[in-house]
């Protein structure tokens, strides 16, 4: 098939036209090209395909049919893969330092290849917690014509008559401590929770950055929601393809029109309205930051408050991503959104027309997994202030009995001295377990703490105690657990002054994180940073990471 693309001031005619581009075109014949592929355009295929997780696993296979339908609608595509740090493998222990950091890698390498190879136009597969705010910044940064697609999520398990997923096995740890259950249980599940490939099948960080982007308009509809292994699958990556070409043909709409302030606050609004992951708090701020806008914890803060919450979705309620696809998917909550008024409707689609013009050919609410009433008036993500989190500290509500906590500190500087505690149960009801120096710059890397959290609620502590951290957590973590403390203890935050007995009151009906220790006695404490040994790209990572309620981003805005 021929393209209707005018190629004559596209990016890519700088690598081939010309005499001194003889050897660039010889390059491209030996990769197969023809005189007339020479002049077409030429788009990248980006992928985080890879055997080292279940949520990318798929994504070559994936891939192959977008650079397919790219060659039918008379493109040529180059397809690339790029890293991924599991964050399953990572979990609790020092490789959870590079999970955060391999955002920015992603991020970085895909601009490097397209903006190195000069191509046309971006498809990007991804399909784990960072690989997808990785490239959809990416695509931000590049403002190519993109088009954004999520490999999917993986099927529940079966297990004594109940689906289950990964969380429950995480759970189930602190219930095999706690004495709750045999280790031959354990084993059983182990084995039955995660049948297929595709990501987390739960509203955690996966599926939630999967809803934001076909929010923001950089996904093609239906394409969040449904499941890895689906049959469909396979056209709708071909669907990414031909979409791409066509948006190369009409000149738009690119990334930046896309990701702009209001339909930012429509990403806010859904991951409030599903009870998504609290990470979604750290990427759309860093999304918003490669459009050159600012936004910020305060702005998530703002518009979780108004936002209620609507879906009854997993780890706080009881449905998966699969339930969502059959009850219609990410536009089901965005027209049950509309309909309250809680939705900028006139922001753009991948297909250029407005969202409310979309949403109108799709039902709103199936009554059971979105319901019609709210489970809560707002959502089910809380920006908490105060003088231990001046630049806010955010804790995910959704499932929670209650609102507000109040004990005494118990003080880690490192993830693994607090877990080695809730190991032994060496704690009690009633302390608020800080975890501190595990921030963006000083962990580095921003560790996230689902293995501890999940040791605490399987041990049916997840409300009897608190955790407070300045690290992050995962989209399954439950619990009265605040995260994401900001200003982190390395940057001098009051979460550094701490000490073990000081009264913490967490308020999350109030939005409030207060330190109950006067200023004076604050100003007089002084903080001491545990020594790590850094190198190689941690070392560097430090250097240059912002701080969390503005994105923890690497580099300047846009």
């Amino acid at each position: 098939m021929r393209s209707c693309v005018n190629t004559k001031k596209l990016p890519s005619r700088i690598t081939v036209e010309g005499l001194d581009r003889a050897p660039h075109r010889a390059f491209l014949r030996a990769l197969g090209l023809r005189d007339e592929d020479l002049g077409k355009p030429f788009v990248g295929v980006a992928s985080t395909d890879g055997r080292v997780t279940p949520c990318n696993a798929l994504l070559g296979e994936f891939a192959r049919e977008a650079v397919a339908a790219v060659r039918d609608a008379g493109g040529v595509a180059f397809d690339f893969a790029s890293i991924s740090v599991a964050d399953s493998m990572s979990m609790n222990h020092g490789g959870m330092r590079y999970s955060l950091v391999s955002r920015e890698i992603i991020a970085d390498g895909v601009e490097a290849v397209v903006r190195g190879h000069a191509y046309d136009a971006l498809v990007g597969f991804a399909g784990c917690d960072k690989t997808l705010p990785g490239m959809m910044m990416a695509m931000v940064r590049l403002n190519v014509p993109s088009v954004f697609v999520y490999g999917g999520a993986a099927l529940p398990g079966r297990w004594r008559g109940r689906d289950v997923t990964v969380l429950d096995t995480y759970e189930a740890v602190g219930a095999v401590l706690a004495g709750e259950m045999k280790e031959a249980e354990l084993a059983e599940l182990e084995r039955a929770c995660l049948p297929t490939l595709g990501s987390c099948p739960g509203q955690f960080t996966a599926n939630t950055m999967a809803m934001v982007g076909e929010t923001l308009g950089l996904a093609l509809p239906g394409t969040a929601t449904l499941p890895a292994v689906a049959p469909e699958r396979k056209a709708l990556a071909r669907a990414a393809g031909a979409a791409a070409m066509r948006i190369l043909e009409r000149g738009g709409p690119l990334p930046r029109e896309l990701v702009t302030r209001k339909s930012l606050e429509n990403a806010c609004a859904a991951v409030a309205a599903t009870g998504g992951s609290t990470n979604a708090g750290l990427h759309i701020p860093a999304i918003a930051h490669e459009a050159g806008i600012r936004f910020a914890l305060e702005d998530f803060a703002r518009v979780a408050k108004r936002t209620p919450l609507i879906a009854d979705l997993k780890p706080g309620g009881r449905f998966l991503a699969k339930d969502l696809h059959a009850a219609g998917g990410v536009y089901a909550v965005l027209k049950a959104l509309l309909e309250r008024g809680a939705l900028h409707g006139e922001c753009l689609t991948l297909n250029g027309e407005k969202l409310e013009t979309a949403l109108a050919r799709h039902d709103g609410a199936d009554g059971e997994v979105v319901r019609r009433e709210p489970i809560m008036k707002t959502g089910g993500l809380v920006v908490l202030k105060g003088n231990l989190a001046p630049e806010g500290a955010l804790i995910k509500v959704a499932g929670l009995k209650g609102l507000a906590f109040e004990g005494r500190a118990r003080v880690f500087d490192s993830e693994e001295a607090c877990t080695d505690v809730v190991k032994r149960r060496a704690y009690k009801a009633g302390e608020v377990l800080v975890i501190r120096y595990e921030g963006p710059k000083g962990g580095p890397g921003m560790r996230e703490m689902l293995g501890v959290t999940a040791l605490i609620y399987g041990q049916g502590m997840g409300e009897k105690v608190a955790l407070l951290t300045d690290g992050r957590f995962s989209g399954a973590t439950r619990g009265m657990m605040v995260g994401y403390v900001s200003p982190e203890a390395a940057a001098g935050g009051a979460i550094a002054l701490v000490k073990n007995g000081d009264r913490i009151r967490i308020d999350a009906g109030r939005g409030r994180l207060e330190l109950l220790v006067g200023a004076a006695e604050l100003k007089r404490r002084k903080a001491r940073p545990p020594k790590r040994t850094l190198g190689g790209v941690l070392e560097k990572y430090a250097a240059l990471v912002g701080s969390a309620h503005l994105g923890a981003v690497t580099r300047p805005p846009a």
